[in-house]
């Protein structure tokens, strides 16, 4: 099928998944192109300048599983703005300490639970301290803006662990015909280099 539609040497998806995608991607079936996410990596696949495009595309629509507060609490260590966050993870040593310490003995537990959430308080201000004197204070909107920029890029480049890349990355109804944004041939070499290079690799 595959052979008589393209002249050269065919890849075995088996052996070379990724170039396989590449070469046949607007020729495999619905049915067995989701196949190809067992053996492939939403990272590997991002070689694939048609995949980029997709999920550019894809981040355009304001998915759900990207928006701020959302993305925020699935990925609060890439949020620069984490006045709470010391005090989310200070509650959830607290947490631990009070169910998997010492079977929960009420005595040793609770002045653990507070010791471990009063350190994990202290080591959030002291790294929001040393960020604050590295740069210089942004507004909530700038916070905003530069969040929504990291997540979208990691998303792309396929370095979002946990995100859902299954539903762009085999769906034509992201698929991008207008050239203006695109992700070309050229580009892609570079950008393939890059990420070889782990210039994305957050």
């Amino acid at each position: 099928m595959y052979e008589t539609r393209y002249k050269g040497v065919v890849p075995l998806p088996s052996r070379s998944p990724v170039e396989f995608l590449h070469k046949f991607l607007h020729q495999i079936p619905p049915h067995l192109i989701t196949s190809f996410a067992s053996v492939t990596t939403p990272k590997e696949r991002s070689l694939i300048p048609e995949v980029r495009n997709r999920r550019l595309r894809y981040t355009e629509t304001a998915p759900k599983q990207l928006e701020l507060e959302s993305a925020k609490a699935r990925w609060p260590y890439l949020w620069s703005g984490r006045e709470q966050y010391g005090k989310r993870a200070a509650e959830d040593e607290k947490e631990w300490a009070s169910k998997n310490f010492l079977d929960g003995m009420p005595q040793q537990v609770g002045k653990l639970g507070s010791l471990l959430g009063e350190y994990e308080e202290e080591r959030e201000a002291e790294r929001r301290h040393g960020r604050m004197q590295q740069t210089m204070p942004e507004s909530p909107e700038e916070l905003r803006t530069d969040f929504e920029r990291r997540i979208k890029e990691l998303f792309i480049y396929g370095l979002l662990e946990g995100a859902d890349y299954d539903l762009c990355d085999w769906s034509e109804q992201y698929d991008i015909y207008d050239e203006e944004g695109w992700f070309n041939e050229e580009e892609a070499d570079e950008m393939d280099g890059d990420l070889e290079e782990g210039e994305y690799d957050y």
